[in-house]
């Protein structure tokens, strides 16, 4: 009875910590080009939940296409995407 109770427990924990749940994982941050110096604000799909995981994710993401990450502003849930699209414009979900 433990053993069936001790599974289930770790298959609800990988459910919520598998891709499933990542689907729902943002991060807003800044990023910059240089000659001509260009700034951005963006907001981007991330793999886990976390500034530090999103700063290694993004930092790949945006160098493959010239940009610099310069820091992570916030890691947030779809709730807090609406609140973000106009700020992001052309940068949201971008990268």
């Amino acid at each position: 009875m433990k053993q069936t109770a001790l599974i289930t427990g770790l298959i609800a924990a990988l459910a919520l910590t598998g891709p499933g749940h990542a689907a729902d994982c943002y991060a807003d941050y800044k990023a910059k080009q240089d000659n001509p110096l260009r700034l951005h604000y963006g907001v981007a799909q991330i793999s886990q939940c976390s500034k530090s995981a999103a700063k290694v994710e993004l930092s790949a993401r945006l160098a493959s296409r010239g940009w610099t990450l310069l820091n992570i502003v916030s890691v947030f849930d779809e709730s807090g995407l609406a609140e973000r699209k106009q700020s992001a414009g052309p940068n949201y979900l971008r990268f």
